[in-house]
């Protein structure tokens, strides 16, 4: 388990009262995080409200009153795996507690949620969460069935005045919300509106004051987050990149998730003339095939996304480059399927995340015939993690040699290393000579002197 993953899974086990606020020994709290960065974040605002409210975070279901569930539908059965955790509690509703569930599940799922599991007392979409301190009274008042499911073009998604950052090292800032691209598979449009672009000078407010707190790294969010339009109409995407990375106190910048339409050249130029952003771009392509990237409406070709891979390797310092991949998208042929392993050998990335094709709700690949089977779906997968981790281990074997700057993110005990990532996003797990352990978000320069297949080996020096 990666130390992002192991961060999403365990974002409640740290106590809170970072707005010095006296919380009621009554009023307690767990709350359980499944998704991306962006839920990771939205899960630091709903801590920050509750805690505002007087409640007190505790690190188990059994010990919280209220129990919550922020919940991510982009990947396969994801409403099943949330009324999963539901059932696994259910009992727990007769000693008085009430379970509550947020996110994009909520938003897909509403009110059919009380049918299904009507020992739930609230259900929430991300866009009212400013709206919680009233749904939280209400639920003390007694209401058993609570809904927030606001209209999904508010601009108010991006209030952050309670949040309650829980990654030591890490600040993350919403500049996008939501999705226009409506690719063929996907929820996102549905579960969180079309795409609201917060002010940059809002943003570049809140990078100065996660500065001021002592954050060193800022990552940059948006399900689109390069499909950035400043409402003021004065900064562009780069132009806001590089404003972040002047921000006094800020080593790393990063940001998640491009979308290759609008991915430009200006934000390579941006990466080459600010040191302090990171030579790293997450660019997910999802097929080497044209024609299924048209029947995915991506928006793009395989020569246009080229043509982007292209802008990155002519940068003047080395850029990282990663991506997600779907197989087995309806209609795909092992001829399609083919010019994706071309594709992985032509980018040479240095991390791919790879899927199976799944049906979501609401989608218009629902309407198309999901012809592959399972088993192929599985074998064409696995064909693109072998071939990725065979070139993963040629990139990789670069570095030996190199020092790198580590920012130190962990340790683990039982290999006595130090974990970290490099600016370029690779996991570098290294040891040290110092007689106490490096604090989490401090940087030291790391020689590399032996690879694994995702990760970096290395030396403190």
């Amino acid at each position: 388990m990666s130390l992002e993953q192991t961060y999403l899974r365990n974002l409640h086990n740290r106590p809170h009262d970072i707005l010095g606020i006296a919380m009621a020994s009554d009023k307690t709290f767990y709350i359980e995080t499944f998704g991306c960065q962006m839920n990771a974040h939205d899960t630091e605002k709903v801590i920050g409200t509750l805690q505002h409210q007087g409640y007190r975070l505790v690190e188990h279901e059994e010990d919280a009153g209220l129990i919550l569930y922020n919940t991510c539908s982009i990947r396969d059965k994801a409403e099943q795996k949330v009324y999963h955790r539901l059932n696994q509690y259910k009992h727990q509703h007769r000693n008085g507690k009430r379970f509550a569930v947020l996110g994009c599940v909520a938003q897909q799922e509403g009110d059919k949620i009380f049918a299904r599991a009507p020992f739930v007392s609230l259900i929430s979409g991300s866009a009212s969460y400013r709206k919680l301190p009233e749904m939280l009274s209400r639920l003390e008042a007694g209401e058993t069935r609570i809904t927030g499911l606001d209209e999904l073009q508010t601009e108010e998604t991006f209030e952050t005045e309670f949040t309650a950052r829980q990654n030591p090292y890490r600040a993350y800032i919403t500049i996008v919300e939501g999705c226009d691209k409506f690719c063929a598979y996907c929820v996102v449009p549905y579960t969180r509106g079309h795409e609201r672009s917060r002010s940059s000078a809002s943003v570049l407010a809140e990078a100065r004051r996660v500065a001021d707190q002592g954050y060193t790294e800022i990552q940059l969010l948006g399900q689109n987050v390069n499909s950035y339009r400043d409402p003021e109409a004065q900064r562009s995407f780069a132009e806001l990149l590089a404003e972040v990375g002047k921000v006094s106190g800020i080593r790393r910048v990063r940001f998640t998730t491009s979308h290759p339409r609008d991915f430009s050249r200006d934000i390579v130029e941006a990466i080459d003339a600010v040191p302090v952003l990171c030579d790293h771009v997450h660019l997910p392509v999802q097929s080497g095939s044209s024609r299924i990237l048209k029947a995915m409406n991506r928006e793009y070709t395989r020569e246009s996304y080229l043509e982007r891979i292209s802008w990155i390797n002519a940068a003047r310092r080395p850029i990282s480059i990663s991506t997600d991949i779907i197989v087995g998208f309806p209609g795909e042929t092992a001829e399609d399927f083919a010019q994706t392993i071309d594709l992985l050998a032509e980018v040479e990335y240095d991390c791919v995340f790879g899927f199976k094709y799944s049906g979501r709700p609401n989608t218009p690949a629902l309407h198309l015939i999901d012809s592959i089977p399972e088993a192929e779906k599985v074998t064409r997968l696995q064909v693109v993690l072998d071939r990725q981790r065979e070139i993963q281990r040629v990139n990789y074997a670069r570095h030996l040699g190199q020092i790198m700057e580590v920012m130190v993110e962990g340790l683990n005990p039982a290999r006595g290393q130090v974990i970290g990532r490099s600016s370029q996003n690779i996991p570098v797990n290294f040891t040290c000579s110092q007689l106490i352990a490096p604090a989490p978000g401090s940087y030291l320069q790391v020689t590399i002197i032996a690879t694994h297949p995702n990760s970096l080996v290395g030396v403190a020096v």
